[in-house]
């Protein structure tokens, strides 16, 4: 794999980062700047690093991740929505319920949730003998740089009401899990 090839992958891995900080992006309405930063770092390190443990993990454990890695990340996915969607469902402030969303259990879910199929690509760029370090780095920062931007962008969106928003995300993270179960079982 040439760099253009491996910055392909790095799109194509950062995808579901980006999707998941539009959803937060939606909710979240204090202290944005710092939320998209939590968030970018989240998912940039967990693209960093999984592709470096599938990688040293390819001989032994690939094919037992390989069986399960949708479920995990569609349970994830499909915990985080319905949680979002639950918190805009309770009378009280919302905004406040829903930026505990971001502890640090959530980011570390979100983290390895967005970057499972990194971790399958790191077994692929095992198995092409492809540098892992200069693989890492890139679509780790690839994906930092989406998520920031797919967190930003749902700017275009501030004036909906805020509800019908917080369920949307919520709904965008089921799907996206969804997206992740059909994309390994259809």
């Amino acid at each position: 794999m040439n760099f253009i090839e491996v910055f392909l992958l790095a799109l194509a891995l950062s995808v579901d980062a980006f999707i998941v900080s539009f959803s937060y992006g939606l909710v979240i309405k204090k202290k944005k700047g710092k939320s998209a930063l939590k968030l970018a770092t989240a998912t940039g390190l967990g693209q960093f690093i999984m592709p470096i443990l599938g990688w040293f993990g390819a001989r032994s454990i690939y094919h037992q991740i390989e069986q399960v890695d949708h479920w995990i990340a569609f349970f994830v996915f499909l915990m985080l929505g319905l949680k979002v969607i639950s918190d805009s469902l309770r009378k009280g402030d919302c905004e406040e319920k829903i930026a505990k969303v971001l502890s640090l259990k959530i980011l570390l879910l979100i983290g390895v949730a967005t970057s499972i199929d990194a971790f399958v690509s790191g077994s692929m760029l095992y198995f092409m003998k492809q540098p892992v370090w200069s693989s890492a780095l890139i679509i780790g920062a690839v994906t930092f740089i989406n998520s920031c931007l797919g967190f930003n962008f749902c700017r275009l969106f501030k004036n909906f009401p805020k509800r019908i928003l917080e369920i949307s995300s919520g709904v965008i993270l089921i799907a996206l899990g969804c997206k992740v179960l059909y994309e390994h079982i259809g």
